[in-house]
């Protein structure tokens, strides 16, 4: 990828993420500041290695430490991705995730026995508060994950996931 196509996907990204989060000013910063560490990282040269120690650093130190989001810079994310409420987002380097889709907190994307067996994320899926999704699947576009369900088979385009639990009636 060229410098200037570089520049293109970033910009993309980083308008399509201030969109998806408009009404969510925690996720838009969390948002810019992924996609600010993300450019320094894939930067060449000391300038940008020492702005990525520095942005990416303190990224992770805000993000983990104080907001409790487990989002890492190394992480593909397409473009709007929306995080609601976001306390609690546990996803594994390795995971993939595509355009427009929405994590609720507490929701988990990772592994099961090989550090690079994780999920592929596809376009506009939502994955609903508490939900775990694990190992090398694919939740098709279009799908939706219910809230504290546990997904570890690739989950068919615009399919709807749910807990059993939620089928209990009280």
């Amino acid at each position: 990828m060229t410098a200037p196509d570089a520049r293109q996907q970033f910009r993309t990204a980083w308008a399509a993420d201030r969109q998806a989060n408009r009404s969510y000013p925690k996720s838009r910063f969390v948002m810019r500041w992924f996609r600010l560490a993300q450019r320094w990282k894939a930067g060449r040269g000391p300038l940008s290695r020492l702005c990525f120690i520095v942005v990416g650093g303190s990224y992770k130190l805000v993000t983990e430490g104080f907001m409790g989001i487990e989002l890492p810079v190394s992480t593909q994310v397409g473009p709007g991705l929306r995080l609601r409420h976001g306390v609690g987002v546990v996803v594994n380097p390795a995971s993939r995730i595509g355009a427009n889709v929405m994590l609720r907190q507490g929701v988990t994307l990772g592994n099961r026995r090989a550090s690079d067996d994780c999920p592929t994320i596809e376009d506009d899926v939502e994955i609903g508060v508490g939900a775990v999704v694990i190992g090398a699947i694919t939740v098709g576009a279009g799908a939706r994950i219910g809230p504290n369900a546990v997904v570890f088979k690739d989950v068919p385009a615009g399919a709807v996931v749910m807990s059993p639990l939620s089928e209990i009636r009280l």
